[in-house]
């Protein structure tokens, strides 16, 4: 969990945990503000951790990658990238460790896979062998005999603690390998060990169902929502956790008891009649990070534009007309605009690639506290971030690790009107439309008349504006033309009948 940092104000957390029979949400507050949200459904549950015993349907030697069937909806991705070699040395390792996907894997080869990335729009699960599986303060790395220390613990000493504590695992012949987690920070040697334990169990369980598995069948899966919640995201900084569900209150009690003794204590039951997002303004937050439009408190605003390829950001100064000069204003909306962008690809889950327009400022040092200010917001962001800096276009360039779908993508669909353009052709051209379809109708068929069948809006304007134009043609083709509004048509929709 990120810390608030040396001499940084205390952040002080809360998790909100709303239940319902189909779906789970939860909200992470911090010091009152919604800063990230996680939905799961029972009919689309995240695959991210699950591990599948897949077998290869096709070898893409140009692509270095294969295609696996996992037993999931579309076929999935293995990249040559992610396939895990043994060491040199090691029983049944090659000669020599190769990068050609075809010395790796062949054809309806068994292989075991866990998932790194859930299937978004058309593309299918990114898979990888490099299997792991986290707890509370370890990350278990099956046979790679191999330490690692997470980069959010800063203190010098307490990591070489850490480190020594679990390079001992490895000493006393354990052949696998362990990351230890943000959480472990100040966590004592017996705590350490207890979470070795459980996860040599757990790999134990999940190598023997393997064993027997059939190809596209699931081994393991990964805890659900909530309890991944108690798992990866509770850390001193979270007071107390909060769960409008007696029976899942239960389970997260019981869970905590055997797991996570010192997080139990924080775990309290919700019974009131108020909702309990609505009660933190959660279900209004929610519905803000649908639009595009982000309304600043100086006046100025973002306007966030998701597409396939990448999110674009770009900063207004809007009704922001600052005190002193115009650059000072500009200097402003762009420092509060940064701390608000971070909020937001936090809160809308944004991944990928990520550009941000803000105002142009002359002054180098600007530019540099504006930047800062964006890397030091996103320092409590637990997803992967990476800035490049300012383009020579003025245009600052990130990415941010994507493994789930954004929030938009889970709680939306494309407008079935527009497809998703987000704009409609106006009356004016879809009426100059069907005067094109009416003349090619009229010589490519014969018909006593012909029948316009549109939305209303578009009927009117051919009534009204268009009606001289509309008598013209009528005269030109020799035949009438009868209109005929259908109010369930959209505004680009008509038919040209043949009558």
């Amino acid at each position: 969990m990120p810390t608030s940092g040396t001499g940084s104000t205390r952040v002080a957390q809360e998790i909100l945990i709303n239940v319902t029979p189909r779906e789970t949400r939860v909200a992470l507050v911090e010091n009152g503000v919604l800063q990230e949200v996680s939905i799961e459904r029972a009919r689309r549950r995240g695959l991210v951790g699950n591990l599948y015993m897949g077998r290869v349907v096709r070898v893409l030697p140009g692509m270095q990658a294969a295609f696996i069937d996992a037993g999931l909806e579309r076929t999935a991705f293995l990249h040559v990238n992610d396939i895990i070699q043994p060491p040199p040395g090691a029983e049944g390792a090659p000669v020599r460790r190769s990068d050609n996907i075809s010395d790796l894997l062949t054809e309806q080869q068994r292989v075991l896979v866990q998932v790194i990335k859930d299937p978004i729009g058309s593309k299918g699960a990114r898979l990888t062998t490099n299997i792991t599986i986290p707890s509370r303060y370890l990350v278990l790395l099956p046979h790679q005999p191999t330490v690692g220390v997470s980069a959010r613990i800063e203190d010098e000493t307490e990591r070489s603690r850490l480190k020594a504590i679990v390079q001992g695992f490895l000493e006393e012949g354990d052949d696998n390998g362990y990351i230890v987690r943000t959480a472990a920070e100040l966590a004592s040697e017996e705590a350490l060990r207890a979470d070795r334990d459980f996860l040599r169990k757990l790999w134990d369980s999940i190598r023997r169902r393997a064993e027997i598995a059939q190809p596209g069948t699931l081994v393991y899966e990964d805890l659900p929502l909530a309890l991944r919640t108690l798992r990866d995201l509770v850390g001193s900084e979270v007071e107390r956790i909060r769960i409008d569900s007696r029976e899942n209150y239960q389970r997260l009690v019981e869970f905590c008891e055997q797991f996570l003794p010192e997080i139990a204590p924080r775990i309290e039951y919700y019974p009131g009649e108020r909702p309990i997002f609505d009660l933190y303004g959660v279900e209004d937050e929610l519905q803000k990070s649908l639009e595009r439009k982000v309304v600043l408190k100086s006046g100025g605003y973002l306007i966030i534009d998701q597409t396939e390829a990448m999110t674009t950001i770009d900063v207004n100064t809007g009704a922001y007309v600052g005190h002193r000069t115009l650059e000072e204003t500009i200097f402003k909306t762009n420092l509060e605009a940064a701390h608000a962008i971070a909020r937001q690809v936090r809160l809308r889950n944004l991944g990928g690639i990520i550009i941000i327009d803000f105002i142009d400022m002359v002054d180098p040092e600007h530019r540099r506290q504006v930047l800062r200010a964006l890397e030091k917001a996103l320092e409590r962001d637990h997803a992967k971030t990476q800035i490049s800096g300012v383009s020579p276009l003025g245009l600052v360039e990130m990415t941010r690790k994507r493994t789930r779908e954004s929030l938009e993508h889970i709680l939306c669909q494309p407008c079935p009107t527009c497809s998703g353009r987000g704009s409609l052709k106006t009356p004016e051209t879809v009426c100059y439309e069907i005067f094109r379809e009416i003349m090619r109708a009229a010589r490519q068929f014969e018909a006593r008349q012909l029948l316009v069948l549109a939305s209303q809006d578009v009927v009117d304007l051919m009534l009204d504006e268009e009606s001289a134009s509309l008598a013209q043609l009528e005269e030109f083709i020799g035949r009438p033309i009868k209109l005929q509004a259908e109010p369930l048509y959209t505004q680009e929709q008509y038919d040209v009948v043949l009558v």
